[in-house]
């Protein structure tokens, strides 16, 4: 290949002349790829992205539909037996004999108050600690470390000592919720304390407020939101220590109601129970969110 001519400028510099033979070499030279124009996304593939009311009302009926389709098409099939996958309209007639008779709205009853006890008391001393800790760094110093290792014990590994303590009594059940939600409530509740902006702080304080206005005026409205939405992950935590304190140390409530049921084979009452267990779930946490929805109305 013919070298392209160099020639020298005036300042001594060097200039590159270009020749017939460079611009042969850059005639030779492939094309770079051509792209096409990317289309316009679905808002259904689109991150964070608002869908339409009707294709939200869609996919919340599918989220029902599709395992409700599946179930019936399993036990129609025959693929599992019936003692151990029972049919949904066996798992209804089962759910209509227990409501006749007035067993399951008792044991519902029950396992809601305990509910209300213990998880209530939880929210009574997790959230002004949690807010004490992500407001001030003493009490986080202070309590940070003691919560944070003991939130990792096992909360049904508390359920001899509080035999041993309080005995069968209702006490047992209530303390072992408290203790199951407490701690996790109270880091959770800080974290969203502490997300509150600095900015917004160093401006109240600019603007003439004194400590305790801050607190109460900024970084609690500020955090109502997010400590419901704390309550809301937690709450269902709640119902996984009821039942399991119901297991051991009840003889009301819905979770005895399913190990009744389990020592005679009742897979239906058992399937029954737990889709109650669900609608009651569902239904507490739209009453939260539209809690969290009326302390933030700022956040939409």
């Amino acid at each position: 290949m013919k070298p392209l001519a160099v020639d020298h400028d005036s300042t001594g510099g060097t200039m590159t002349e270009d020749t017939p033979s460079a611009r042969q070499d850059r005639r030779d030279w492939q094309a770079l790829p051509q792209r096409s124009r990317p289309g316009r996304p679905s808002s259904l593939l689109s991150i964070r992205t608002p869908i339409s009311r009707g294709a939200r009302t869609t996919l919340i009926v599918m989220s029902f539909a599709v395992p409700l389709a599946a179930w019936f098409i399993v036990s129609a099939a025959g693929v599992v037996e019936p003692t151990f996958l029972p049919s949904p309209a066996a798992t209804w007639s089962a759910g209509v004999e227990m409501a006749k008779s007035g067993e399951l709205f008792t044991d519902m009853w029950d396992t809601v108050q305990r509910i209300l006890y213990g998880f209530g008391l939880a929210v009574l001393v997790s959230v002004p600690l949690g807010i004490l800790m992500g407001t001030f760094s003493a009490a986080n110093s202070l309590f940070g470390p003691l919560i944070s290792a003991v939130r990792y014990l096992p909360a049904p590994a508390f359920i001899p000592l509080l035999i041993i303590w309080v005995g069968l009594d209702e006490w047992t059940k209530i303390l072992l919720l408290f203790i199951g939600t407490v701690f996790f409530n109270t880091m959770m509740t800080a974290d969203v304390v502490r997300s509150v902006p600095m900015p917004l702080i160093n401006v109240s304080y600019t603007l003439g407020a004194r400590r305790g206005e801050v607190l109460r005026k900024v970084i609690v409205p500020h955090s109502l939101p997010g400590i419901v939405d704390a309550a809301r992950v937690n709450v269902a935590a709640a119902w996984n220590f009821v039942v399991v304190a119901e297991l051991v140390v009840s003889t009301t409530g819905l979770g005895r109601r399913i190990v009744q049921a389990q020592r005679f084979l009742q897979t239906d009452r058992i399937f029954a129970i737990l889709i109650l267990i669900g609608v009651i779930g569902v239904l507490i946490d739209l009453l939260l969110r539209l809690l969290r929805n009326q302390v933030g109305r700022w956040t939409g």
